[in-house]
């Protein structure tokens, strides 16, 4: 095994919520002070980033503009952690919709997620873009892979989510992960691979990274399990065991 005690664990983003409701697990956070509160604990145990779902008041994803700056309001009076947000269209299925509530958000993002095989998503990232919001880039299968590989944005996204679903093994999880970076191509210099999956991949996914030294995320979004498939407590704990995981599992080539 390397040793990595001399050396920091690449990036870790904590996923709060996801498009998930609170029936799912107890502890996932859906208010604003929720979120504050649970932003406050992913960062103590580790998390150099968090990406939120905005909620509206009966738990769903909103791009509602409001709920948006109230959200980022509270977080940035007491951290200084990178905040992102969703543009999924299972919020606003509609590409105009979820270009017209980017143009109305009186709060911005530190960043925001695009998803490469949702329709309008070169035009909804330059919109983010000319609001000087970065953009990551979702992958979730070859084909978005190809699509936004000839993106005219594609050298101004800042980062690319190489994003591995549920269903997977360990090895189906490794031969995944090779065929979306495949099709995707090189990155420029700037831009930076964060590889996660969901359910069943997810550790797995966190594995792979570690091994190759990249950045990855975990919370309640991605699963509700830990590497032993008990109960999470919370988004806490899955960070507190992400990092451990990063290095029992090889840390930084």
């Amino acid at each position: 095994m390397p040793d990595t005690t001399q050396r920091p664990l690449p990036l870790l983003q904590a996923c709060l919520n996801g498009a998930r409701t609170r029936e799912e697990h107890p502890a996932l956070p859906v208010t604003p002070e929720e979120i504050v509160a649970d932003v406050l604990r992913v960062v103590e145990a580790g998390a150099g980033a968090v990406h939120v779902h905005v909620k509206d008041d009966a738990g769903r994803d909103t791009f509602d503009a409001d709920r948006l700056a109230e959200v980022l309001w509270r977080v940035r009076r007491v951290s200084a952690v990178p905040v992102g947000v969703t543009t999924g269209a299972w919020a606003l299925p509609a590409a105009e919709d979820r270009l017209a509530a980017v143009s109305a958000w009186t709060a911005l993002p530190d960043f925001a997620s695009v998803n490469w095989h949702e329709e309008g998503a070169d035009e909804v990232a330059a919109a983010l873009l000319r609001r000087g919001v970065a953009v990551e880039a979702g992958l979730w299968h070859e084909a978005a892979a190809t699509a936004w590989s000839r993106s005219p944005v594609r050298e101004r996204c800042s980062r690319v989510l190489l994003e591995l679903p549920d269903g997977l093994d360990e090895e189906q999880t490794l031969v995944r992960a090779r065929a979306v970076k495949a099709a995707m191509g090189s990155l420029a210099p700037h831009q930076q691979l964060l590889l996660h999956g969901e359910g069943s991949s997810c550790w797995y996914a966190v594995a792979i990274a570690a091994r190759a030294g990249l950045t990855t995320r975990i919370g309640l979004e991605d699963t509700l399990t830990l590497p032993d498939g008990t109960p999470a407590r919370d988004n806490a704990q899955l960070v507190q065991h992400a990092r451990e995981y990063v290095r029992l599992k090889g840390g930084i080539e």
